[in-house]
Parts: structure tokens; C-alpha cells; sequence
């Protein structure tokens, strides 16, 4: 097995930013999801209802976060946040830290997605745990949903798209790592693996919404709620939730690259 993809999305629901290669830390992987949009009330903003976000494309240029989207002016962020306003954000059930970005990136989203919002930043001071039902004391997440990587098997993916009459890309899935060579479904069962240098604790199979029946290309969410429809009918589990892909915390730091060799450690 080896790893054919590595994404970071730094802004939480934009297109992501593939990479070679990526140092892997304990919140995971550098400026992955260290950005968010916020309502009025400092509540998280995704493309579950605002689908348009996932148009948007950012890039990583020197100390500055270029971000652009089509017939939209280019606005560039810094990647160290100075003195801003601090900020209480919350994120599902988790109240955290952050700072308020900038001005000129609050007007240009607000424009953008025709609503009141403002970008926040997690710096590195800022900590959010990962919860306690699946992580250890100390354990950290960015503005990710939950855990600090999501791994995506392409035998899954495949299984999947044999099932679909219009195959759907990995990036549906917002991985922030691809593997091929498994089984399919397979990784629902890796305790601890080893990729490169890094050993990671899969922490728990991860349960899919209706982000996944957005089109990454056109930002238009299928009428048909496909691929979650199909999901639905083979991997909904009694306790409820549709499973696809496994969620993952660093239990060693060091590097990783697309081509890596992917071990199994040890399995649930």
C-alpha cells in the first residue's frame, strides 16, 4: 500500500491544495484547516450550506495565503497572524480561540457568499482538543470537524463508484490523505499504521453528511443527494451515521510523501 495523495484545505470548505509532500504535526498538517468563516454569532460556516465555498481557491505563496475564485479579485493573507482581535468561535458542540483575520477578507467573503461573515484564524497558540471519547489528553484538532486527518482508500472509492451511475472524485470526501493498494472498506479496521517515518492512531471511521453530494467543480449540491444516497444503502450503521473513511490522530511527528509505503501496524 502507498499513499497516492496528500491535500490540506486551509481555508475550512474550500477547493484543497495538493501536495508531495507535508511535515505531519500533532494538529496535523501544516495550515490544514487553520482558517474558517463565521456567522454573526462566531458560528462556523461550511459548504453544507453554502455550497459556493468549495469554488473557492487558495495557494500558499511565500508568508501569504493567496485566495481567489473566478471573477473575483485575488486577496492575500498573512500566514503568521500579528496582534489581531481575539475571537470565541464555535465549531459543532466545541467552543475555541481564534483571531479575526482581516477586514478586506470579511467584505471579500461577505461578497462572495451574499451574507454577513468574517474569517477567523487559529494560530499556533491556540489549541482545540480533540474529544475526549477518541483522543488522549493532549491530543489536538484545527478547525477540522473533529480530527486532526481524514484517509480515504482509493479500493473504497472504487467500490463506491462501481455502484454510481456518475463516478464521484476522492475530493467529494475532503481527505487530506489517499491510499491505494487496500481492500476496499479495510481501513475501517486500522488501530495504528505507519506512513514514512510517522505512525498514526486511527481513531475512528468517519461519518459522512451532505457536503459529499456537492459537485467540488460547479458548487452545485446533487438533487439526487448522490453519492450519500448509495453510501446510505451499504454503510449505514445500526447505531446510526453513514461510514466512509477513517479518521486519524499523529502519534509520532516527521514527514510524508505522496509514495510512501503505508504499513499496518495493528488493527481494531
Amino acid at each position: 500500500m502507498e499513499v497516492t495523495r496528500i491535500n490540506i484545505y486551509p481555508i475550512k470548505s474550500t477547493a484543497p491544495i495538493a501536495l508531495s509532500e507535508s511535515d505531519v504535526a500533532p494538529r496535523g498538517l501544516p495550515w490544514d484547516r487553520r482558517w474558517m468563516l463565521v456567522d454573526e454569532q462566531c458560528r462556523f460556516i461550511t459548504a453544507r450550506r453554502y455550497p459556493a465555498l468549495v469554488r473557492v481557491r487558495t495557494s500558499i505563496q511565500g508568508d501569504s495565503l493567496s485566495v481567489c475564485a473566478d471573477g473575483r479579485p485575488e486577496i492575500r493573507l498573512p500566514l503568521v497572524a500579528g496582534h489581531l482581535e481575539a475571537a470565541t468561535v464555535s465549531i459543532w458542540d466545541d467552543v475555541c480561540a481564534a483571531v479575526f483575520a482581516c477586514s478586506e477578507a470579511d467584505a471579500w467573503f461577505s461578497d462572495y457568499l451574499g451574507l454577513n461573515c468574517r474569517l477567523v484564524q487559529m494560530t499556533d497558540e491556540q489549541v482545540r482538543p480533540v474529544g475526549s471519547d477518541y483522543g488522549r489528553a493532549g491530543d489536538e484538532v484545527s478547525f477540522a470537524d473533529r480530527f486532526p486527518l481524514l484517509l480515504l482508500s482509493e479500493a473504497s472509492l472504487d467500490d463506491l463508484n462501481g455502484r454510481l451511475d456518475s463516478p464521484v472524485s476522492p475530493i467529494r470526501f475532503r481527505p487530506n490523505l489517499v491510499v491505494d493498494g487496500s481492500q476496499p472498506f479495510d481501513e475501517d479496521y486500522w488501530k495504528l499504521l505507519r506512513i514514512g517515518e510517522v505512525e498514526f492512531e486511527g481513531a475512528k471511521n468517519s461519518d459522512r453528511c451532505i457536503l459529499t453530494t456537492v459537485d467540488p467543480d460547479t458548487g452545485i449540491r446533487n438533487p439526487d443527494k448522490e453519492p450519500l444516497r448509495t453510501l446510505s444503502s451499504y454503510r449505514r450503521r445500526p447505531e446510526g451515521g453513514v461510514f466512509f473513511g477513517q479518521n486519524l490522530i499523529p502519534r509520532t511527528s516527521g514527514r510524508i510523501r505522496v509514495g510512501d509505503a503505508l504499513e499496518i501496524v495493528s488493527r481494531w
